[in-house]
């Protein structure tokens, strides 16, 4: 009687797992940024890690800004410091931001893997963020053609550092600024209005050591309409009942 009654079991959960349904029907998307700390030589706690001299000066005047109890409230603004110094968000150099807060370490590695801006891993001398979002690849922008652009003309993927140091690529969502699309980020700078041409001139000129000038690359002002669109206002709005039935 045991053994029919441990097989009726078996059979019955058999049959349960045959017939459960899952709630994912497609892999899930996964990001390509480590979020959990890993330790390598260039990025572990052993490297020290400090504020210079310029850089006190300005936490002195941020921490200002914040009631004594309330500092922990810096934590990005010293984050950011941090990062331009050391060049990347080192586990480092969120102790040392922890430390300076008054803050547990968490409260600090919480912040730095929830913002984007905050590089984990050291990236190149010139950071490149180009926007791949819809504005940008649709009406003619063309984001796609820059994206191939810049991985040809570099040797590099998404993701990915040249050999030299020189150029850090990434995609990102929507940079903000699609009246002036296709547009890229370089390090703090907007370079917008993007040809592969214009693309391929901006990356020859850095690697050169040639100044470069942030806006459109096109030749016009800010996001002004650009010559022959028109796509703005260029005469007297209509008044009131154009177009509409005198009847009505």
């Amino acid at each position: 009687m045991h053994s029919i009654r441990a097989v009726a079991r078996k059979a019955a959960a058999s049959s349960l797992r045959m017939n459960r349904r899952s709630l994912h029907s497609s892999q899930a998307a996964l990001s390509d940024a480590l979020f959990v700390h890993r330790d390598t030589p260039e990025n572990n706690a052993k490297i020290p890690f400090s504020f210079n001299a310029e850089n006190e000066k300005r936490i002195e005047e941020i921490l200002k800004k914040y009631p004594p109890q309330y500092k922990k409230a810096a934590i990005m603004p010293l984050l950011d410091l941090g990062q331009r110094q050391h060049g990347f968000t080192s586990i480092s150099v969120m102790n040392e931001v922890a430390r300076r807060l008054e803050v547990p370490p968490m409260r600090v590695y919480e912040v730095a893997t929830f913002y984007t801006m905050f590089n984990r891993q050291p990236i190149g001398k010139h950071f490149l963020q180009l926007c791949t979002t819809t504005p940008c690849q649709l009406g003619g922008c063309g984001s796609t053609k820059i994206l191939d652009t810049i991985t040809e003309h570099l040797n590099i993927q998404p993701g990915e550092t040249t050999k030299d140091g020189l150029f850090t690529l990434v995609e990102v969502e929507c940079a903000g600024a699609c009246v002036n699309a296709p547009v890229m980020a370089i390090n703090d700078d907007y370079y917008e209005d993007l040809t592969p041409e214009t693309t391929k001139k901006l990356l020859d000129n850095i690697k050169a050591g040639k100044p470069i000038k942030a806006g459109p690359q096109t030749g016009r002002l800010t996001c002004e309409p650009a010559p022959g669109v028109y796509t703005s206002l260029n005469s007297e709005p209509y008044g009131p009942g154009f177009k509409v039935r005198s009847d009505l």
